[in-house]
C-alpha cells in the first residue's frame, strides 16, 4: 500500500513492515511474518520492479515477527540485512530474556495469533547472517537511512530514519495498536524487555524532521517526533 511518495507499508495494523523506493533502488525495513513474502512481491509488481531491486533490509529489531521473509531474502537473493549490535544475536537465534505479557483480551490476543499462523508466523527462519549497525550509522542504502537507538523493547531496538521519505520506522518502541487488547492510539507495545528503558529512549527522535511515525503494529501515524514522547507517556500504565 503506497502511504506516501517513496513509502509503502506491507502487511496491515496486526503486523506491518515498509519499503522506501527510490530511483536508486529499495530499502527495506523489517520484514513481517514470512507470509508477508507474496505482499512483497505484489508491491513490487505495482511499482514494475523486482527483488533484484531491492538493495537492502533494516530491522527495527530481531524479535521473530520482525524477521519474517529476511532470511529467504538474504540467502536466495543475496540482499544484506541490517541489525543493531545488541540484538545481531537474537536475530540469529531467538533468544531472548522472558518477559511479562502485560494485560490482553481473548478476542485480540487470538487475532493476532490466527493472524501469525496464516502468515506462517510459527515459521520463521532466523538469520544465517547479519551485518551489525549501531547508533548514528547513516546506511550506504536507497534513501540514506539513519540509525537511532531507542534500547528498552530490546537491547538493540532502533528507529530507522528516511529523510527522503518524511519517515521515522520505529518497529515496537511503541504501537498504536496494542496486539493483545486490541487499544487503538499511541501506547507502549507489550513483549518489552524494559519498559522504562523504552519511554525514556523516546527522548532520542523528538529532534528529528518526519511527518510518519511508522509502527510494526498498528496504523501508521502522523505526527512530529517531538511529541510522540509525551503521547505515549500519558497513554504508558501506572509504574
Amino acid at each position: 500500500m503506497r502511504l506516501a511518495p517513496h513509502l509503502h507499508r506491507l502487511g496491515n495494523d496486526t503486523v506491518a513492515c515498509y519499503l522506501v523506493d527510490t530511483a536508486e533502488g529499495i530499502t527495506l525495513v523489517d520484514a513481517g511474518l514470512p507470509g508477508h513474502w507474496r505482499d512483497l512481491q505484489r508491491e513490487l509488481r505495482s511499482l514494475g520492479k523486482s527483488v533484484d531491486d531491492v538493495r537492502g533490509l533494516v530491522l527495527t529489531h530481531g524479535d521473530s515477527d520482525h524477521l519474517g521473509f529476511a532470511e529467504r531474502l538474504r540467502s536466495a537473493h543475496g540482499v544484506p540485512v541490517f541489525v543493531h549490535a545488541a540484538d545481531a544475536a537474537r536475530a540469529r537465534t531467538g533468544e531472548k530474556p522472558p518477559v511479562a505479557t502485560g494485560p490482553w483480551r481473548p478476542g485480540p490476543a487470538l487475532g493476532f495469533l490466527g493472524y501469525a499462523v496464516r502468515k506462517n508466523g510459527l515459521r520463521t527462519r532466523h538469520l544465517g547472517a547479519v551485518t551489525e549497525v549501531g547508533d548514528g550509522d547513516v546506511l550506504d542504502l536507497p534513501g540514506s537511512p539513519v540509525i537511532v537507538g531507542l534500547p528498552g523493547h530490546s537491547p538493540g531496538s532502533v528507529a530507522v530514519h528516511v529523510p527522503l521519505a518524511d519517515a521515522l520506522f520505529v518497529g515496537d518502541a511503541l504501537t498504536t495498536r496494542h496486539v493483545l487488547t486490541g487499544r487503538r492510539g499511541p501506547q507502549p507495545a507489550p513483549f518489552t524487555d524494559d519498559p522504562a528503558a523504552a519511554l525514556a529512549s523516546l527522548d532520542r527522535i523528538a529532534h528529528l524532521p518526519a511527518s510518519w511515525i511508522l509502527p510494526g503494529h498498528g496504523a501508521p501515524w502522523r505526527t512530529s517526533p517531538a511529541r510522540v514522547g509525551e503521547a505515549v507517556r500519558a497513554a504508558a500504565p501506572p509504574s
